[in-house]
């Protein structure tokens, strides 16, 4: 049986809650406005800015855009940061912590820092990749990759190896060990970890911000630059389906993945 929660740290629980949810409530009511403007309180509720980004082929091109773009960085974010997890837990070197961190800095490191670094490299090595969907990808992949490494180092950080000993004593071969052995196990953390990497992709704004092409904008970018012009609740609207999506991947991890019991492994 778990431990009773101390009532201040309930009540403060609640309303750190409620304070998270502020934002995505005023959104919601914005983008559900009668009126002329972007405005909150609304001037009452309508689905008429609803369907203006239904009908918006900005919009919905701009929304599939990221749609792909966050699958794209997801399987190969989801590649690249379970081998390092791996790497990580598993080789003991000098400078491993160190290595560690430098894995994990683009978490630490703001999103528009990232961005800038990555537009100067861009233009001062002539590698072709300024203002294009690759050179934009490769940001995504860089920005989304260590909250893979983070998971599936959680699930990493209670494995027994010795499963992976006994098989190979069995006379598994090392990949076959891995496939019937290790990535069972892990799997938990890999598919946590894909699931976080395509919400963070699908709603970065500050990569994409020196990185997307004029031609191929995320819907963050698409909302930004609409809102610069004109100030009317299509945005929010936009905004009340990306809510949705990232709603669904949320509950879809919690489907998929025991994340409180990944977390007490450890």
């Amino acid at each position: 049986m778990g431990r009773k929660i101390p009532l201040p740290m309930l009540i403060m629980a609640i309303l750190g809650f409620c304070y998270m949810l502020v934002p995505i409530v005023i959104v919601v009511l914005a983008g559900l406005t009668a009126g002329e403007f972007l405005t909150f309180p609304p001037e009452g509720l309508s689905l008429r800015w609803v369907i203006a980004f239904l009908q918006s082929e900005k919009y919905l091109s701009a929304f599939f855009f990221s749609f792909r773009l966050a699958l794209m960085t997801m399987i190969v974010a989801t590649i690249i940061g379970t081998a390092a997890a791996l790497f990580l837990s598993r080789t003991r070197f000098i400078g491993r912590g160190a290595m560690r961190a430098f894995f994990l800095s683009p978490v630490v490191l703001p999103g528009v820092v990232i961005g800038f670094a990555l537009f100067a490299f861009y233009i001062s090595t002539g590698i072709g990749l300024t203002r294009t969907i690759w050179g934009l990808w490769i940001g995504h992949i860089l920005y989304s990759t260590p909250y893979v490494i983070g998971t599936v180092g959680a699930a990493l950080a209670s494995y027994d190896v010795s499963l992976d000993e006994a098989a190979r004593s069995l006379g598994a071969s090392p990949m076959r060990t891995f496939r019937k052995v290790t990535l069972p196990n892990i799997s938990q953390g890999i598919q946590a970890g894909s699931i976080f990497a395509f919400i963070v992709s699908f709603g970065q704004f500050e990569v994409s911000l020196f990185l997307s092409a004029p031609n191929s904008e995320p819907l963050p970018i698409a909302m930004y630059n609409s809102l610069r012009y004109k100030f009317d609740p299509s945005a929010a609207a936009a905004g009340i389906f990306a809510i949705m999506l990232v709603t669904a991947s949320v509950l879809l991890t919690n489907r998929l993945v025991n994340i409180r019991r990944l977390l007490d492994r450890n």
